[in-house]
């Protein structure tokens, strides 16, 4: 730098702010950033929220120091702290961070250390519950190896401070400072992070320009209700976080960073970084189909999912319901399947052991009771009102004695009214095909789910009802949840065509192919019961 231009750089610094560095540290910005600088009195505004800046740190000696004194005077005087954790560095780093907060003798900065090596995951959930415990509003992640432009940090938590977003990623593919490629990105590593991004995009329904920025922040009430537990340590964190926030329909918007290189990967190669990400993806939907449960997207994971596809159980139980009935759900869970019945005009109450379910608002009234315990209190409050439908989904297996439940229905059900029950196909032929093998081994879910006490072919649920007063009017099997069994989307061309296949086999084979059996009951009336029982009475003698 000549002297001259040393000179129009001091000039610029002194004539910046009016607004005085109480940092105790001397600012030393970029030159190339005071064209973005003009309106940061505006953008760091803190408008009474507490912000804390979490400065990752690993082996940064040579840039911890740079970091903090480009961090702006205005954003030193708006946060409530700016915080170094270093995770286990090597080198001094932690030491230099010590030395800078005694020289600038400053409150806001404090400075941690991991004995252990966290991890780029690990260093950010520590970090995060340290802003939580202290009760902050807005968190900033900032890297301590320069890789990011401190100068801008106020633009990271602006949109969080206004109520734009929730969370704010710093886009390195946005033009606003020239593009990647301008910044040094190596083509390959640009074409890579597109296409990683498309397929994300894709498969998450989102429209991101970049998944990939490090640089970030978020609105701590919204991590508050994040589960960190079970996520990764590794670098693929970033996209875990992003995959919550998404499904947990927080607001996530994007403003344009700068791009020095492409060494934030540093520790990992990018083939193996992708590879992580794909499967983090992965992993988070078959999650969500409720095909496998993965820890870290387990609290996404619904046992008993609703089935959207043809031929399933909740398909036939719809058509089975109709339209403006009164409908009592037994067994509801969190009324999900209740949400979907009530959009056909149907008044719903729900029965279940939960204190409370999800979809609440959406039912009638709701009964919390062990069924295993009896069904007596839940007639007794229901004084004396009957329905047009009775559902029994998935719950007679479960229950000690599933015949009391079926009896006392006879008082809930109206004259012309109908039952209607699902129960797994225990005569299907996978557990024909285990039990062939000498195999019979229960599973977390499907027909041998464990917790089932009791397990039905087509033959021996039709004497369940008809022994507790009921005759069967229609009878349907359900063909096996491909979309469940083989981890794979319920949607699509292919899903379509397999499954329509698999339904004709089902038509052709029921008792071989069907996984559920679905059955519609009526109650019989008294004078049909006493004729029955006078017949065999007269054979019997």
């Amino acid at each position: 730098m000549t002297q001259s231009s040393n000179t129009r750089y001091a000039d610029q610094i002194k004539a910046h702010s009016p607004t005085p560095n109480t940092s105790g540290l001397p600012f030393e910005p970029e030159p190339h950033f005071w064209g973005s600088l003009k309106n940061e009195a505006t953008l760091a505004n803190n408008q009474g929220l507490r912000i804390g800046v979490l400065i990752v740190t690993d082996n940064a000696v040579t840039t911890i120091s740079k970091v903090l004194k480009r961090i702006t005077p205005e954003v030193w005087n708006n946060v409530e702290e700016i915080t170094v954790f270093d995770d286990a560095s090597h080198d001094a780093t932690y030491e230099l961070a010590v030395g800078l907060k005694t020289l600038s003798d400053s409150p806001k900065l404090q400075v941690v250390r991991h004995p252990q090596n966290l991890g780029y995951g690990g260093s950010q959930k520590a970090g995060f519950r340290y802003f939580l415990e202290k009760g902050l509003d807005v968190v900033v992640l900032l890297r301590g190896d320069g890789k990011y432009a401190p100068e801008i940090l106020s633009h990271l938590y602006h949109p969080i401070i206004a109520g734009e977003a929730d969370a704010v990623l710093g886009s390195r593919m946005m033009s606003a400072y020239g593009g990647p490629l301008k910044g040094g990105m190596p083509l390959y590593k640009y074409l890579g992070n597109r296409l990683l991004s498309a397929f994300q995009n894709r498969v998450l329904g989102m429209t991101l320009t970049e998944f990939h920025s490090g640089y970030r922040a978020y609105n701590l009430h919204a991590l508050a209700k994040i589960d960190f537990n079970h996520m990764t340590d590794g670098y693929h964190f970033d996209t875990e976080m992003i995959i919550k926030l998404n499904h947990q329909h927080y607001t996530i918007k994007e403003v344009a960073i700068p791009t020095y290189d492409s060494a934030e990967l540093r520790h990992v190669t990018g083939l193996t970084y992708a590879l992580r990400v794909l499967q983090a993806v992965r992993r988070y939907k078959k999650t969500a189909w409720s095909s496998t449960c993965y820890p870290e997207f387990q609290e996404y994971f619904v046992h008993y999912p609703i089935k959207q596809s043809k031929y399933s159980s909740h398909y036939y139980a719809q058509q089975m319901v109709g339209r403006n009935q009164e409908v009592l759900d037994i067994s509801c869970g969190e009324g999900f399947f209740a949400a979907e019945i009530v959009k056909q005009g149907n008044r719903v109450t729900g029965v279940d052991v939960l204190p409370d379910v999800l979809e609440r608002s959406l039912l009638c009234n709701y009964f919390s009771t062990d069924l295993n315990n009896g069904f007596d209190s839940v007639v007794e409050r229901l004084n004396g009102k009957r329905f047009d439908r009775i559902l029994l989904l998935d719950i007679l297996e479960h229950l000690h004695n599933p015949e009391d439940i079926l009896r006392q229905c006879h008082q809930l059900v109206q004259e012309d009214g109908t039952l209607i029950v699902s129960v797994p196909n225990v005569a299907n032929l996978s557990v024909r095909l285990m039990l062939l093998f000498g195999n019979f081994d229960c599973t977390d879910r499907g027909i041998l789910d464990r917790t089932h006490l009791h397990w039905y072919t087509r033959r021996t649920a039709r004497q369940l009802l008809r022994s507790t007063g009921y005759r069967v009017v229609s009878e349907k099997l359900t063909v096996v949840p491909i979309a469940l069994a083989l981890g794979i989307s319920p949607r699509g061309i292919a899903f379509n065509v397999m499954n329509w296949f698999l339904s004709v086999l089902t038509l052709m084979m029921p008792g071989v192919l069907g996984y559920q059996i679905m059955l519609v009951a009526r109650r019989e009336r008294p004078q049909q019961v006493d004729e029955k029982v006078l017949g065999k009475t007269q054979q019997g003698s």
